[in-house]
């Protein structure tokens, strides 16, 4: 009978520890999951502003088309890597693609403000100069959304990772997520040179 109550006890034990790393899996999966549901948000919202930035633009640099051009196939592409890492946020190559994509977009659209400085006329309209600065503060929210999402991904990593998880996750069908890591080109990661002479 002590045998029996014994091994009911021990069984007890395991099942509560297995449904509590279930249950504390999940929800660390859906905290990351939101996480990126936030970075969808602002990413919609910058994917919207460029069109009109580029369209306000268009008026004054008709000799550079090829740049509007380009950020304009740059944030469609983004646009759809986007959407793909929503419907799989974590996924190592979703992740990767978008990355990816932010990166060519953020180089574009860099070059277009580059370019734009170039038009007197340009930097003083009223509407670019709103389109700008409400880039910037989506951009600023951008960066804040994803390390939250990198912060929530972490955490379940680390969970999953951990003992006494490691043992169940695999066979619960949690795998390992990826961070939405930013993707600069080499010439973004070079120090700026400072020169007084």
């Amino acid at each position: 009978m002590f045998v029996a109550i014994s091994f009911l006890v021990v069984v007890a034990v395991i099942a509560m520890i297995v449904i509590g790393t279930y249950n504390g899996l999940v929800g660390k999966r859906n905290r990351y999951q939101n996480a990126f549901a936030q970075i969808d948000v602002q990413l919609k919202r910058r994917y919207d502003l460029i069109p009109n930035l580029v369209e306000t633009a268009k008026g004054y640099l008709a000799h550079e088309r090829e740049t509007l051009e380009a950020v304009i196939a740059a944030r469609n592409t983004a646009l759809a890597a986007e959407r793909s890492a929503a419907e799989r946020p974590g996924d190592p190559n979703a992740m990767k693609a978008l990355s990816t994509a932010e990166g060519a977009l953020t180089a574009g659209l860099g070059r277009l403000m580059v370019v734009s400085e170039s038009y007197p006329e340009l930097k003083a309209n009223t509407t670019m100069r709103e389109l700008s600065e409400e880039l910037t503060s989506t951009e600023n929210k951008v960066s804040f959304a994803r390390q939250a999402f990198n912060d929530s991904v972490t955490e379940y990593n680390t969970s999953r990772q951990s003992f006494p998880a490691v043992i169940f996750a695999g066979a619960f069908g949690f795998v390992d997520a990826a961070l939405l890591e930013v993707i600069e080109s080499a010439e973004e990661r070079k120090a700026p040179k400072v020169s007084f002479s």
